[in-house]
């Protein structure tokens, strides 16, 4: 059976750099684990390594979407395991790389996500744009008193989802997603730092995606539709030069509203990936990091 190894773990925290090194050590390839990369234009403001940047590594399951188009779950574990499929089929080691939990574990363990009503769809998100998500997810905390304490209340998108499912199915969102069966066996390797160290990290990319051209590239996505895509359009970094362009704030609100909101996904990440057991934390600090990451994978 295929083996996987992933690299996961919070955002800033030195995933990238190990993954090249893991790649070149064990024969491997990265598959995408991000779920803003997978969107087309979307570069600069998801960190998302040019051609020359990733050091021979073949990359998969990257500029997926067009920027109008709502995230897809479903979509992505078909085309994650496949990528996974080919690369091993070829005798290489798949790298599940990225921040993205639930598309981690999409990839990786045996579920079938509940399936979506346009119609009902539609009226939850008619409800959403005019009551607001706090109103939402009072509803949902009714219905579903987990899955309402995992989602944010202000996160539209995921309370909208959450209610459809408990709607379309009549059963909690969070029993939609069963106990995990594996797919692959895996190596999962969680790479972090301290928490002050993580946080100067953050706010030192985030002033590098504004030098490297954030701004320009949310005015040119915003000409092919960024403000209306439900998922794009919300993206950290991405929602902040959004209200910059509409004259909402000034560049250093919309920079430090980005390193907030960014800090506080960071803890969120965190969270997610420190409630599996199976993951195995290395800190990015070390100065041995990959040498570390190897003996894991090899002790499997």
């Amino acid at each position: 059976m295929t083996r996987v190894v992933g690299v996961v773990g919070p955002t800033a925290a030195g995933k990238t750099a190990l993954s090249l090194d893991l790649a070149h050590a064990l024969d491997g390839e990265v598959v995408n684990v991000d779920s803003m990369q997978l969107y087309r234009g979307m570069d600069i403001g998801t960190a998302k390594l040019r051609e020359s940047e990733r050091r021979g590594v073949p990359h998969h399951v990257l500029d997926v979407w067009d920027v109008t188009e709502p995230a897809s779950v479903a979509e992505y574990q078909r085309l994650a395991r496949a990528a996974v499929d080919d690369i091993a089929a070829r005798g290489r080691t798949p790298l599940l790389v990225g921040g993205s939990g639930l598309y981690l574990r999409a990839v990786l363990e045996d579920f079938e996500f509940p399936g979506t009503d346009p119609g009902l769809r539609a009226d939850l998100e008619a409800q959403l744009a005019q009551v607001g998500p706090a109103a939402l997810h009072e509803r949902l905390a009714a219905a579903d008193p987990e899955a309402a304490g995992r989602i944010l209340p202000s996160n539209g998108r995921r309370i909208v989802r959450a209610l459809e499912v408990v709607t379309l199915t009549g059963r909690p969102f969070t029993a939609s997603l069963p106990d995990p069966t594996p797919v692959y066996p895996a190596v999962l390797i969680g790479v972090d730092r301290d928490t002050p160290d993580l946080d100067e990290r953050v706010a030192r990319r985030v002033d590098t995606m504004w030098d490297e051209g954030l701004v320009d590239e949310v005015r040119a996505l915003l000409k092919v539709g960024l403000r209306e895509g439900r998922t794009a359009g919300r993206a950290l970094g991405y929602q902040q030069v959004i209200a910059l362009l509409d004259g909402e704030c000034d560049d250093a609100a919309a920079r430090a509203e980005t390193v907030r909101a960014t800090r506080r996904f960071v803890r969120r990440q965190r969270s997610w990936f420190r409630r599996d057991p199976s993951v195995r934390w290395i800190d990015a600090a070390r100065p041995d990091l990959a040498d570390a990451a190897l003996a894991i994978v090899r002790e499997g």
